[in-house]
Formats: C-alpha cells, sequence, structure tokens
C-alpha cells in the first residue's frame, strides 16, 4: 500500500512538458528554479485527476473525502488531496493559487479526515491496518505540510480549516506518544512524525516517545542496510525519516546511517538505473522500480556534506526517472529552499566491481553495461540485466521427495569463484519401537523422529559462479542419488524476443534449450545464454516452485547433473 498519494497525469501529458535542466537558475519565479517551478506545473495538471474520486454525496459518512481504486474513501487518498490542494494554494506560480474554491474542497476534505479518525487518535489502513498508530503516521507527512501551507495563505475564510486540521494532528499526537507498532521501520516514521508535531506544537511527550524507540538503536547492519533490506520502499522511507529527526532534533548523528545507506545503495543500481529488490524481506521483494525515491535523501545530503558520489547520484536518478517522480515530495523541496542550490561537482559512481554484502546475502558483480546479483536465501538465486534485457531468475529442483528445489543460507567466495551449496535426506521410516507406540493407533501420536531411519538418499546441490569476459559462467551440479530428474530455469522479463529455443506446446511461456545458445532481446540489448541441455520434458517438478508468469527457458537432466551455462 502506498501510504503517500501523487496522482499523476498520462505519461503523455508529462512527456510534453519541457526538459529544463536541474543545474538551471534562469526563467527563476520568485526564486524558485525552473525545475521546481516544473515540479508545480505538474502538480497543477495532476490535482484535476482527483475530481473522480470525491465523495460528493451530501448525505455519505465521508462526504468531501477522496476514494481509492476500489471505490473505498480512506483516509490516505484524503490526506493526498489535501497536502496538492494546499501546496499548490500557496504557491504563486500555481494556477490554483489562492484558489477560494480549492479552500472550500480542502475545508470538506478536512471535516472528512476527523470523520475517518478514531477517538484514540489513530486512522484505519483499510487494507489491513485498524487502528493504526504506524499509518498515523504515514498520514502526518502529508497533514503536518497541510497546516504550514493554509497557515502561509492570506486567503480570507482559511480559518475553519486551519482548526480542523490542527485539531487532526493533536489528536494524532495523543496516539503517537502511546501507539505501537508492526516494524522496524514504523519506529522512525512515527518519530519522525512526533519530530514534526513537536515543531509545530512543542510537547515534552513527543520528544520523551521519541527517545523511547531512538534508545532501541538504528536498524543498520555492517553492509549499510536497514533490517527489512526493502531498497525499494522502506529504506528511502527509513532515510528520509531520519534527515527530520536529525534536523528537527539537532541530531547530527542521525544522518551517519543514512550517510551508510546511501553509500552502499550505489552498488545496489542497475545499469539501465533500476535498484535491486530480489534481497528485501517486505512487499517489494523482486518488484521494479526505479531511483527516484531516494533522490530527496540523495540531493539533502550531497548538499549537506558537499559529496560528490552523492550527487552524482541525483544526476543519474534524474536521468533515469520521470519528472512526475522526481516531483513526488516537491513539499519537501519548498519547506527547505537549500536543496534549490547547485550540487557539488560530482565523483564516479561504482559501475565496475564485484562486492559481497554478507549480511544481506548479496554479491554484486557489475561491469559498466551488465552486472549480476547472487542471493542467499532465495530460491531465484541469480539474476543478469544487460541494459534493458533482464533475466530476473534462475532456479533449479530436482524431484527429490518433494523437497528439491534449490535454496542456501549463504554464499562463500573460494578464489575467483562464488559457491552455493545444499543438501538434502531423503529417508525412509522402520516400524517403531514398542514403547513408543501410540494404544489407539493413531498416526499423528506416533512421530517420525522416534522412527528408525533406513534407504536414506542424497542430494547434494553445488552452484558455482564465476566471472567471465562479458559475463558469468554459472556451472550447476547435483550429486547423490542416481536418476533423479532435474530442472533448470532461466526466467526473463516479459517484453522481449527469445531466439534459439524451442517453445515447449504443453505450457504457456515456456522454451528448452536444446542447442548450443539462445538469446533474448529487448530494445536492442541482448543477454547470451548456452550451452543447452533437454534430456526431459518434466521442466515442473513436484517439489518445485510454480512457474512465474514470465517467459522461461528449461534446462533438463538427470542426476548426476553437471552443467556449465555461459550468460553474456
Amino acid at each position: 500500500m502506498k501510504r503517500r498519494i501523487f496522482i499523476q497525469n498520462g505519461a503523455t501529458a508529462l512527456a510534453a512538458l519541457p526538459l529544463v535542466s536541474f543545474g538551471s537558475t534562469t526563467n527563476q519565479t520568485a526564486d524558485k528554479p525552473a525545475w521546481l517551478v516544473e515540479w508545480i506545473k505538474i502538480y497543477d495538471e495532476s490535482i484535476a485527476n482527483y475530481h473522480a474520486l470525491k465523495v460528493t454525496d451530501a448525505n455519505h459518512v465521508y462526504a468531501g473525502g477522496y476514494k481509492d481504486d476500489t471505490d473505498i474513501p480512506n483516509p490516505h487518498t484524503t490526506c493526498g488531496f489535501l497536502i496538492t490542494a494546499s501546496m499548490l494554494m500557496s504557491c504563486p506560480e500555481s494556477k490554483h493559487y489562492q484558489s477560494p474554491a480549492l479552500l472550500k474542497e480542502i475545508e470538506a476534505a478536512a471535516q472528512c479526515m476527523l470523520k475517518m479518525q478514531h477517538s484514540d487518535g489513530t486512522i484505519d489502513l483499510l487494507s489491513t491496518n485498524f487502528h493504526s498508530t504506524p499509518d498515523t503516521a504515514f498520514v502526518l507527512e502529508n497533514m503536518v505540510p497541510t497546516y504550514r501551507y493554509l497557515k502561509k495563505m492570506s486567503l480570507k475564510g482559511r480559518e475553519k480549516s486551519i482548526e480542523l486540521v490542527t485539531k487532526f494532528l493533536k489528536n494524532a499526537g495523543e496516539a503517537l506518544i502511546v501507539g505501537g507498532i508492526h516494524t522496524p521501520n514504523h519506529r522512525w516514521v512515527v518519530s519522525a512524525a512526533l519530530t514534526k508535531l513537536n515543531e509545530l506544537f512543542p510537547d515534552v511527550r513527543y520528544v520523551k516517545r521519541i527517545d523511547q524507540w531512538l534508545a532501541e538503536h538504528i536498524d543498520i547492519d555492517p553492509d549499510g542496510q536497514y533490517n527489512e533490506k526493502s531498497t525499494n520502499t522502506y529504506s528511502p522511507i527509513v532515510n528520509r525519516s531520519l534527515i527530520i529527526m536529525a534536523k528537527g532534533l539537532r541530531k547530527p548523528e542521525l544522518l551517519e546511517p543514512v550517510r551508510r545507506n546511501l553509500v552502499m545503495t550505489t552498488y545496489f543500481v542497475h545499469p539501465n538505473g533500476e535498484v535491486v529488490t530480489e534481497a528485501s524481506n517486505r512487499q517489494d521483494k523482486g518488484t521494479i522500480g526505479n531511483m527516484s525515491r531516494y533522490y530527496y535523501c540523495y540531493r539533502y545530503m550531497a548538499l549537506h556534506d558537499k559529496d560528490g558520489l552523492m550527487a552524482a547520484m541525483c544526476r543519474q536518478i534524474e536521468q533515469t526517472s520521470t519528472k512526475a517522480q522526481l516531483a513526488g515530495y516537491l513539499d519537501y523541496f519548498l519547506e527547505d529552499p537549500s536543496l534549490w542550490d547547485e550540487l557539488p561537482a560530482s565523483k564516479p559512481l561504482p559501475t565496475s566491481y564485484a562486492k559481497a554484502f554478507p549480511y544481506s546475502g548479496v554479491v554484486r558483480i557489475r561491469r559498466e553495461n551488465w552486472d549480476a546479483t547472487i542471493l542467499a536465501k532465495n530460491a531465484a538465486w541469480l539474476t543478469f540485466h544487460k541494459g534493458n534485457s533482464v533475466l530476473q531468475a534462475m532456479r533449479v529442483a530436482a524431484s527429490f521427495f518433494g523437497k528439491g528445489q534449490f535454496q542456501t543460507e549463504k554464499i562463500e567466495q573460494e578464489g575467483d569463484t562464488w559457491v552455493m551449496t545444499q543438501t538434502l535426506d531423503g529417508p525412509y521410516y522402520q516400524p517403531l519401537a514398542a514403547d513408543k507406540i501410540a494404544p489407539d493407533g493413531d498416526w499423528d501420536k506416533m512421530p517420525r523422529a522416534d522412527r528408525p531411519q533406513s534407504e536414506v538418499q542424497k542430494l547434494t546441490s553445488t552452484v558455482r559462479i564465476k566471472e567471465v569476459a562479458g559475463g558469468l559462467d554459472v556451472q550447476v551440479e547435483l550429486t547423490g542419488t542416481e536418476g533423479v530428474p532435474v530442472s533448470l530455469e532461466l526466467i526473463f522479463r516479459a517484453g522481449g524476443e527469445l531466439s534459439g529455443v524451442v517453445p515447449y506446446a504443453k505450457r504457456a511461456n515456456a522454451y528448452l534449450l536444446e542447442g548450443e545458445q539462445g538469446t533474448y532481446t529487448l530494445n536492442g540489448d541482448v543477454i547470451r545464454f548456452g550451452k543447452g541441455r533437454a534430456e526431459h520434458k518434466g521442466v515442473v517438478l513436484r517439489g518445485a516452485l510454480p512457474p512465474m508468469e514470465a517467459p522461461t527457458v528449461y534446462l533438463t537432466g538427470f542426476t548426476p547433473f553437471t552443467h556449465t551455462l555461459r550468460l553474456g
């Protein structure tokens, strides 16, 4: 669920906007740089998209509020409208500046937010969380700026809206000083919200609650990653929260984990600007996303520290994100004019490396236009990107007692090779000793652990990955019990074209590699893979994970199975 709502125009309309350099200081309005004014114009156009979501029935309990795409009125969409409308009304560059009509809608939405707020000060995330302190903190990311923008206006009649928003904020504060959390990042989101509240309405109870959470220490590991490893969602949220706390509480030490995470993340970027997500512990695992969510954090740290690496990442994000994505945190840039300053000179970003992140269970290899991610604790243990052409997963399984899906606990380095190993047993069980037999014959009362084992079968699976010129050699070896069917999957991202492979008629998106080499091509970027092996057509084995809904090439065989596949 996206807690922060930004409703965008279509891509065609956004693309029609002129490209403005982020270094430009010309064409400014009220000292704002031209690129910031362009962001305001994007919001000018996007606010119309809220019209279809508004609850217009005056008799509806949530009249004046806003619905999500399932037609459910909710506080997240409603506060998204509030920040958008109030922000535009406070910007002289907006066509909605000081709009009396928009002020009426703001007042109605603020009334609705109070109706959606429980007596304990919390709101609901209707897809999962009820009376939720963390989700109350998430909506304050929009409601606090809404208050600031309303206070900044000189428009007559805004007083009622300010009164309503103030009541919501103070009610929320009562929830945040006592309410609990679910996940590591929630502590910092709640603390950041309390920091913002304390700036508006100083209260020692806010600071005391923040100190309780900070006493648990920031959950950053020696790799520089946060506990949830959520590169496409929660890591940038944590960074943003820590920056808010560092500024508002005058605790510059809270910027240190931000620095460490942002430096680490420079090694988690694919050549096309996407972020590596496969190691995440959260719902963004395996999702596709660029680095736009990190833009504010990199820009803040680049300017704060005069850091060329951070500045270089800002410039790369500008080139690999849409203008609408960059504008998503416009309110942060309006609040802090120091972010409008010119970035320092860039320092080179890492684009050629082989680097292990053992606490994340990740090895990253990148050589300019191609990169690979090796993953522990993940059945999809290898990805390979070459420009926009993507092998999004490699998996291997054997039909070994219904548990033959390969996954390893760790990645070890042996010279120039990365090695992953899994060992499985497949025992049979003998009759129980007389004193272990349940008198009523109930099978569940006679556990396997009490039975002697016999005819124990073994399967050892080893994957060795070695860098070669232009790519990787991937050796897959399964030994032990002989004659066990094996299926190796190469799962590509949809949208490209496969060649050199044979369609498998019994399954959609399934192909066999029988020859020396196959290719996968997207937008001129080509991944080559081979050689092939097709000893049977049991591509989806018992005990293996179900096939992904994506073009998948299979190599098949039987144990003892040793095969080396070159990717490049």
